[in-house]
């Protein structure tokens, strides 16, 4: 994929990976983007990502962009046992801004205040939060409905035309009582999907709006609101229909004891073979990052074979006539798997395997979201851009490419 003149927005409210390295260009080189680009992180609250879609899509009303990429993610960590814990989803979403295929961005109204109602600090583990009742009856209530409001009288249309109104609302039963005040009736309401997902923070109003738009007529009218030190309401046109439903759907489930263990909330024993991580060599990683973070390989133009990783002289006919291929957005098969109980893993054990992408070219690759006993030779992956390791001596997140199963048709 290149996007000439494209920006590229990274939102994390909690747990980015880097306070002063951007985290944006961490996706940008992952999708193998020019460096002609402009990235930006947007972050500090959970309306952060009502803030980029809106920022999107002014840079592109005044010409400084064709498109935006826009990605939202949260990884929202209570302590244990408690109510936020509970009630918290972890969620990414993205979009592209600048192609109206799905919907159209119409309006937008917003509203800030320094409104302290959940915050968290540098050193802070763990979010801190007021009374249940002060959040409730003067910020959820309040804010969303005045930015809501706001926008509708700037658009000069009323609540019967809007389709779908959606915004977040931990309190069940005030959720719908803050659309009815605004004479929406109990149907235009869209599911809040606490209940479903729960409160996945930054990607959450995206959430929304594709639930909506996975229910409402071509031309219909959307209004998401977001909240967090105020609210953003933004004002959308249906283009087509989002199958929102299939992307939802819970595959797995976890014990607490091992979702402790991946949060890095719990202790756990790694053994010398997980001690013993080597140093990152980022002069070296700088220098292919390409075909580390992009998983960019080589295709001789001679003969056609496709390699990874990337060579100078082709493996099939020898020719030095080779040109840049990406094998992330290849589909791929496995050729041989194994589950080692020996190498460390939080998840045991590691499985890993050998990839054939369809095309040709074969690398070895993790594969993840799987259990053991299930994979089989000749089961179709996909790649999927992960986080690799962490080095502890450099304070360095290293990602690469794993293989994630497929269920064919």
């Amino acid at each position: 994929m290149r996007l000439r003149r494209c920006r590229c927005c990274l939102l994390c409210k909690h747990n980015e990976p880097y306070k002063e390295r951007q985290n944006a260009e961490i996706i940008a080189i992952a999708l193998d983007l020019e460096a002609d680009i402009t990235t930006a992180d947007f972050t500090g609250s959970t309306k952060a990502v009502t803030t980029a879609l809106i920022s999107a899509a002014n840079s592109i009303a005044v010409g400084e962009a064709k498109r935006v990429l826009v990605c939202a993610a949260d990884c929202r960590i209570g302590r244990p046992g408690s109510y936020l814990e509970m009630v918290s989803g972890d969620a990414a979403a993205a979009v592209v801004v600048g192609k109206e295929k799905l919907a159209s961005i119409d309006g937008y109204h917003c509203v800030s205040y320094d409104f302290a109602d959940i915050w968290r600090i540098d050193k802070d583990d763990f979010a801190r939060s007021w009374e249940d009742r002060w959040i409730r009856d003067e910020g959820y209530t309040k804010f969303i409905a005045e930015a809501i409001s706001k926008l509708l009288e700037k658009k000069k249309i009323d609540a019967s035309e809007i389709a779908k109104v959606a915004y977040p609302c931990l309190y069940p039963r005030e959720h719908p009582k803050i659309a009815l005040s605004l004479g929406f009736s109990q149907e235009r309401i869209q599911d809040p999907l606490i209940v479903t997902l729960g409160n996945t923070g930054n990607a959450h109003p995206l959430l929304m709006l594709a639930a909506a738009l996975e229910r409402v007529k071509k031309g219909s009218k959307i209004i998401v609101a977001s909240y967090g030190n105020g609210s953003d309401a933004v004002l959308f046109t249906a283009r087509e229909n989002f199958p929102f439903s299939k992307s939802i759907g819970v595959s797995k489930k976890m014990s607490y004891r091992k979702y402790l263990a991946f949060r890095e909330l719990l202790p756990v024993e790694k053994g010398m073979r997980g001690e013993d991580i080597a140093p990152t060599p980022v002069s070296v990683l700088w220098r292919n990052r390409r075909e580390i973070l992009a998983l960019v390989g080589s295709k001789c133009r001679k003969c056609g074979t496709p390699q990874y990783p990337s060579q100078r002289v082709c493996v099939a006919c020898r020719s030095q006539d080779l040109e840049p291929y990406r094998f992330a957005d290849r589909r791929g098969r496995i050729f041989s798997l194994t589950e080692d109980y020996l190498a460390f893993s939080i998840n045991p054990p590691a499985i890993y395997g050998i990839i054939d992408f369809e095309g040709g070219g074969r690398y070895w690759f993790d594969i993840t979201d799987c259990e053991l006993g299930e994979l089989k030779v000749g089961m179709p992956v996909r790649m999927s851009f992960r986080r690799k390791d962490f080095d502890p001596r450099r304070r360095v997140y290293n990602y690469f490419w794993k293989a994630v199963p497929e269920v064919e048709g």
